[in-house]
This record gives structure tokens, C-alpha cells and sequence, in this order.
């Protein structure tokens, strides 16, 4: 088994079902168990603003899958909540599932680049990251709880 860490985010509908609901779906994969899972935070938009506040948070596994299967998971489990991906990046979304990182495991390809390569830009990454694991260390990247004291959290809240 394997620990891996996914980012949770969208700003459609109602987004707190639909963390949730993909948290449910996370834990039921197969060969996969979630561990923990973060607070939910409410943040501004990244890349396109003109669009409603997000609702993120990350969720810590134990997996036996391996990166592009876990990966294909997720995009399965984005389509469930009616994920569209139109190629249009940083806009408006149901659902996003990112993966983040997975233990030992260093993937550089046209579908999949672990460790996620800007972690280390975003808020609304590292704070629910800080929740599971803030003395992560991120290859090339850094420890998660230095990567969040470098960059600007402030529009960022917990979302009771």
C-alpha cells in the first residue's frame, strides 16, 4: 500500500455534497483505503476570478493502485459529478480531484506529473495539505508546512 494525497475542490452547485460524495467515492475504490481527510476551506479563485469562491480540501490515502490507475479514478469520479473538461483551466467546476503526491513514486509524463508541479503556488492546496501532513517533504518542492508559511493564505477561511 502506497500514501497518497488528492486535492478536492469545485465552486458549481453544491460543492460541500459534492467534497463529500467524493470523499465517500475515494474510500470505496478499490485497493484503496482514505485515511483522513482536511477541513474544508472557502477560497478565491485561481487564474480566471470572474467566477464564484471554491470549497477545497485534501484527502490522505493508502492505495495499492498505481499513479495513472489512481488518476484515471478520479477523472472517473469527477465525470460522476458532472465534471466536464471543455480545456478550459482554472474555470468554474462541479468537482476537481487533483493528485498531489504518492510515496515514491516520481511521474513526469503528457498525463501526469507527480509531485503536482505548483503545489508550492497555492493556498488552497497547502492548507488542507497542512492538515494531513505539514512535515511532508515534497521532492524538489519542500516541506508542506515551509511551502505555506513562503505564500500568501489571507482570502482563505475554514468553511464550518
Amino acid at each position: 500500500m502506497t500514501r497518497a494525497f488528492v486535492a478536492l475542490g469545485g465552486n458549481l452547485g453544491d460543492t460541500r455534497a459534492a467534497l463529500r460524495k467524493a470523499l465517500d467515492a475515494l474510500d470505496a475504490l478499490p485497493h484503496t483505503r482514505l485515511v483522513a481527510y482536511s477541513r474544508f476551506y472557502r477560497t478565491p479563485p485561481w487564474g480566471l476570478r470572474e467566477q464564484p469562491t471554491f470549497l477545497n480540501a485534501a484527502a490522505e490515502l493508502e492505495t495499492g493502485l498505481a499513479p495513472h490507475a489512481l488518476l484515471d479514478a478520479l477523472l472517473e469520479i469527477e465525470r460522476g459529478a458532472g465534471r466536464v473538461r471543455d480545456g478550459e483551466r482554472w474555470g468554474p467546476r462541479t468537482l476537481d480531484l487533483d493528485l498531489l503526491y504518492m510515496e515514491g513514486a516520481a511521474v513526469d509524463d503528457e498525463r501526469l506529473t507527480l509531485p503536482h508541479p505548483r503545489i508550492a503556488e497555492r493556498a488552497f492546496v497547502l492548507l488542507p495539505l497542512a492538515d494531513l501532513a505539514p512535515g511532508l517533504e515534497l521532492p524538489g518542492q519542500g516541506r508542506v508546512e515551509a511551502l505555506l508559511a513562503a505564500i500568501d493564505g489571507s482570502g482563505c477561511t475554514v468553511d464550518p
